[in-house]
């Protein structure tokens, strides 16, 4: 299974703020400078997790992004539930439908093998991902001057 770029880019940019101080406001642009991302893809996951309520974000002069305590607490296989589409792994009703659809075992154990990928993802959360020697590669990343 491979997770949408938008679920990455917004993962990074998750991590990315969990290093940051509690005073340190990060603009969007700089955070996606950071996480080497173009501004406008950023800018939409931004959006998005701040409609999940992971990260604040805050408009105008002494503003920035901020990752919640919610955002702190909240565990990878949750966040990534919320961001990828929902669906199956295989488009077993694409154009044209595959034919064996109706007998088939295949997708019942795709199924389950994603809700296996995402139950793992559910023991670690976004505080964990930044321990060291993440954190500290997080936080040497070069910022825009």
């Amino acid at each position: 299974m491979r997770l949408t770029a938008f679920t990455d880019i917004s993962l990074r940019i998750v991590m990315r703020l969990a290093v940051a101080h509690r005073d340190e406001l990060l603009t969007t642009r700089v955070v996606a400078d950071m996480v080497a991302v173009p501004y406008s893809h950023a800018a939409k996951a931004v959006a998005r997790l701040s409609e999940l309520g992971l990260v604040e974000a805050r408009r105008g002069r002494g503003g920035g992004l901020q990752l919640t305590e919610r955002g702190r607490a909240a565990s990878v296989g949750e966040v990534v539930r919320s961001l990828e589409v929902a669906g199956d792994v295989v488009g077993c009703e694409d154009d044209p439908p595959c034919p064996l659809r109706a007998a088939c075992r295949l997708r019942a154990a795709l199924r389950q093998a994603q809700e296996a990928f995402y139950a793992s993802l559910d023991t670690v959360t976004i505080a964990s991902l930044v321990a060291s020697p993440t954190g500290p590669a997080l936080l040497s990343l070069p910022s825009p001057e």
